[in-house]
């Protein structure tokens, strides 16, 4: 027998009233490549759409429109990576109330800045988000101000929980919701409305390998906080586990499963050549785990919450050129060649012979690696696969170069 919610479902179709004619109704899409790969029927719920970005909205916009106007006219304050901040800034100009939002000094510049854009005042501080959170509760205790807790606060989770509602009026015979997980407030109030409507739909977590607090809590049954937290998914890097969150979870959650950086950092690829979605790395984790097969969905109507969109744009750039090189796109060399006129061109044509593009050179004639009267040649073509890359490294063995591929 399940225990009654501290949330309830009537509680997250308030939040939806709320959040009516305010905060998007974003698409659920249909992953056709995940569903044919899979044997199963993929949906996307794209919330890296909403209107800040991510759906760190949802709860902030419940609690803030939940206060009375005391509350509101002293001001709010958060503490944030960056989705709950530009959540709870959108909020609090909507409603007119000053918002100061406590940030990790690391914090990408595109949420800082969007963070900005809403009016709010940012204090950057701390290596993470609980570094943040004890400055931020502090100001607001000392400031007579609403502090708004991006996750264990009941309005938020039920904000949160108008993600259910919106999957079910599209796909009523959902059969499972896969859902990220920082702090636990998303998945809880998924979890608490899908549960309530339907207790055969199932739900399953994930979390970054480099920050799996909540899946060690969860297996253990008891709260276990990561002694640090090091992952490209900033938006759930979460070092210590809330035990009000961990209780939820273990009544309304299945399972929670784990995605590595390096898979993370694939999804992100993945939904951005084939969705055309610019997803962050939080936002890419539900769809990691089922692209590296970590949760069961075979014959199974899926949904992979899409939480978020807000990357930083040096992380993209980075996670793109590795990708160009793990799929055979593009190929870095470092090729020695005697330091004489002529010797560049003649590399040079090698490349050409085989339609390599050459993408970007360096050369050095100065390292103590070489011997005198030898030069390196740092090279990156554009290849087109890995026949292709074997096809130029034939050629420059036949013409007697040493070189190292990196």
């Amino acid at each position: 027998m399940r225990k009654e919610a501290m949330i309830t479902l009537n509680d997250i179709k308030e939040a939806k009233k709320r959040l009516t004619n305010t905060v998007l109704t974003t698409p659920l899409m249909k992953a056709p490549i995940l569903s044919k790969n899979l044997n199963a029927e993929v949906y996307l719920k794209e919330d890296n759409l909403q209107i800040t970005g991510s759906f760190k909205i949802r709860g902030a916009f419940n609690k803030v429109a939940m206060l009375d106007d005391t509350k509101r006219q002293n001001g709010v304050v958060a503490a944030s990576a960056g989705n709950h901040a530009q959540g709870l800034a959108f909020a609090a100009q909507h409603f007119g109330c000053v918002a100061t939002i406590f940030m990790p000094e690391a914090t990408p510049l595109t949420k800082v800045s969007g963070v900005k854009s809403y009016g709010a005042n940012v204090v950057l501080t701390g290596e993470n988000f609980d570094e943040a959170y004890a400055a931020a509760t502090k100001f607001a205790k000392e400031n007579n101000k609403e502090f708004i807790h991006p996750f264990a606060d009941d309005a938020v989770i039920a904000g949160q929980g108008t993600l259910t509602l919106e999957i079910l009026e599209k796909i009523e015979d959902i059969d499972h919701i896969i859902v990220p997980i920082g702090g636990g407030g998303l998945i809880s109030g998924i979890a608490i409305a899908a549960k309530s409507i339907n207790p055969n739909i199932k739900i399953t977590g994930v979390v970054a390998s480099g920050a799996r607090g909540m899946k060690d809590s969860f297996e253990a049954r008891l709260p276990i906080d990561s002694s640090s937290v090091r992952t490209i998914a900033d938006g759930i890097a979460v070092r210590d586990v809330t035990p009000k969150l961990l209780e939820i979870i273990l009544e309304y959650v299945d399972e929670i499963v784990e995605v590595s950086d390096n898979e993370t950092a694939n999804a992100i690829l993945f939904l951005l050549e084939k969705h055309k979605l610019m997803v962050e790395g939080a936002g890419a984790v539900a769809t990691a785990a089922i692209m590296h097969n970590k949760v069961n969905i075979e014959n199974e109507k899926v949904c992979a919450i899409v939480s978020g969109g807000n990357i930083d744009v040096t992380m993209l750039s980075l996670i793109i050129d590795k990708g160009l090189v793990k799929s055979f796109r593009k190929m870095n060399l470092i090729v020695t060649l005697m330091d004489k006129p002529g010797a560049l061109m003649h590399l040079t044509e090698i490349f050409t012979t085989c339609s390599a593009n050459i993408v970007q050179i360096d050369y050095d004639r100065n390292s103590i690696k070489l011997e005198f009267g030898e030069a390196h040649v740092t090279i990156s073509l554009e290849t087109k696969g890995e026949e292709h890359q074997e096809l130029i490294r034939e050629n420059l063995k036949q013409n007697g170069y040493r070189y190292k591929q990196i």
